[in-house]
C-alpha cells in the first residue's frame, strides 16, 4: 500500500523569506470572466461592460475588472502557499495596477514573502507578509499587492 499524500500549502516554518514563488499555470482572462465578475460584484463601470463605450476611451477596448485581477492573483498563490495552512487573511495593502489587463491576456503570478514572525497572541501561529506580482504574457507587470496572513505552524506530534 502506498502512502496518502495530501496537497497543502506551506506551514509557517516552511516559508522562506525572500524566496520567489512562481505560481503556475497562468490564467488566461476571458470576456466571460470579466462580465460575470463585474456583474456579480455589482460594478456597473462601463469600461468593463460596454464595448462600444470602451472603444472611445484611452485603451480602445474593455479592461478586465481590476478586482478580478487582484482576486485571481491572490488565488493563484493558494495551492502553493496557503492551502490548509492559512488561519486568516489579515489585510491587503499597497495595491497597484500599473498596466491594464485585457480579455485574452494571460495572468502569471509570483509571490515573495517579505517578512514573517511568530504571533505574540496566538501560540502555534505566525504572521507573514507576502508581496504578490501579476504579469501578463509579455512579462509586463499588471498588478501588485501586499498581503498579510496568519498561518499555522507545523502541528506538534501528540
Amino acid at each position: 500500500m502506498t502512502a496518502d499524500i495530501l496537497q497543502r500549502g506551506l506551514y509557517f516554518e516552511e516559508i522562506e523569506v525572500g524566496a520567489r514563488y512562481l505560481h503556475r499555470p497562468g490564467r488566461t482572462a476571458t470576456e466571460a470572466d470579466n462580465v460575470l465578475f463585474t456583474t456579480l460584484t455589482m460594478n456597473t463601470q462601463a469600461l468593463h461592460l460596454d464595448a462600444a463605450f470602451a472603444q472611445t476611451q484611452e485603451f480602445g477596448q474593455r479592461l478586465m475588472n481590476s478586482m478580478w485581477t487582484l482576486s485571481t492573483m491572490v488565488g493563484a498563490s493558494v495551492a502553493q502557499l496557503t492551502q490548509g495552512t492559512l488561519v486568516a487573511q489579515l489585510g491587503l495593502g499597497e495595491i497597484a495596477f500599473p498596466h491594464p489587463l485585457f480579455a485574452g491576456d494571460t495572468l502569471y503570478t509570483e509571490s515573495v514573502v517579505t517578512e514573517k514572525r511568530l504571533s505574540k497572541s496566538r501560540p502555534g501561529q505566525g504572521i507573514c507578509t507576502i508581496a504578490h506580482t501579476g504579469r501578463n504574457q509579455d512579462d509586463v507587470v499588471v498588478a501588485t499587492a501586499t498581503r498579510t496572513v496568519l498561518m499555522y505552524c507545523v502541528p506538534k506530534e501528540n
